[in-house]
C-alpha cells in the first residue's frame, strides 16, 4: 500500500511575526476563560491556500510542479497582519483568528492560481469562499456554554493593532503529522514567486 501525507499548501511566516502571534497569544489567554481555547502552537501557524488532506507520497512530485506552475510569472507581494475576529461569529466562537491587510488581490489570485493547478490531480476546488485569515486558536471541546459566550464577548471589539507583515515570496508544500502533543508542520518544496519564471 502506497504510503500517504497529510499535505496543503501554504505561505510561511517570518519569525518576527510568529513571536508577535505568540505574544498576542499570551496577552489574550488572559483576558479570555481560563482554558476555553487550545491555542496554536505559534510555530505552526501559517497562512493556508489548499488543503490535500491525504495523498500518496507517489504524486508529490506532480503536486510540486502544480506549484510551480501557480508561482510561475507572479510578482512577489506584501501582507500586513491585523484585525481579530471568530468563526463563525463572536456569538458563538468556533475559531480564534487574526486577519490580513495589503495586496489582497494578489493572495487571491496566487490561491486561485493554486487551486486551478492542482484541482485536477484530484483534489477538488473548496467549496466555501477563500477567507484570508491566520488561527490563533480553536474553543476547547471541554469549555462550557457560558465559557464560550463570555469568549466572544472578551474578544469582540478588541484592538489588537497591527501585528506585522508578511513578505510573499514563494509557497510551500507542507505535511502535517498528527500527534498526540498536536500537529507537527514540515516543509516539503518551495516554490519561489518569480516574474520570468514560467
Amino acid at each position: 500500500m502506497a504510503e500517504m501525507l497529510r499535505l496543503f499548501v501554504a505561505v510561511e511566516l517570518p519569525a518576527p511575526l510568529l513571536d508577535a502571534l505568540s505574544d498576542l497569544q499570551r496577552q489574550l489567554a488572559g483576558v479570555v476563560p481560563r482554558d476555553s481555547v487550545r491555542w496554536a502552537r505559534p510555530t505552526g501557524i501559517h497562512l493556508t491556500l489548499k488543503f490535500l488532506g491525504d495523498a500518496p507520497a507517489d504524486r508529490q512530485s506532480d503536486i510540486e510542479r502544480g506549484m510551480a506552475q501557480a508561482a510561475a510569472g507572479r510578482a512577489p507581494f506584501a501582507l500586513r497582519v491585523a484585525g481579530l475576529g471568530c468563526f463563525p461569529n463572536y456569538r458563538q466562537p468556533r475559531v480564534v483568528w487574526v486577519g490580513l491587510e495589503g495586496d489582497l488581490k494578489a493572495l487571491h489570485a496566487l490561491r486561485d492560481a493554486v487551486e486551478a493547478a492542482i484541482a485536477p490531480l484530484g483534489y477538488p476546488t473548496e467549496s466555501r469562499p477563500f477567507s484570508p485569515h491566520l488561527t490563533l486558536g480553536r474553543t476547547s471541546k471541554h469549555a462550557r456554554k457560558d465559557e464560550v459566550a463570555a469568549l466572544g464577548r472578551a474578544l469582540e471589539g478588541m484592538d489588537v493593532g497591527a501585528l506585522g507583515a508578511i513578505d510573499v515570496r514563494g509557497v510551500s508544500l507542507m505535511r502535517s503529522q498528527l500527534r498526540p502533543e498536536g500537529a507537527v508542520y514540515t516543509q516539503l518544496a518551495y516554490c519561489k514567486l518569480e516574474v520570468g519564471n514560467a
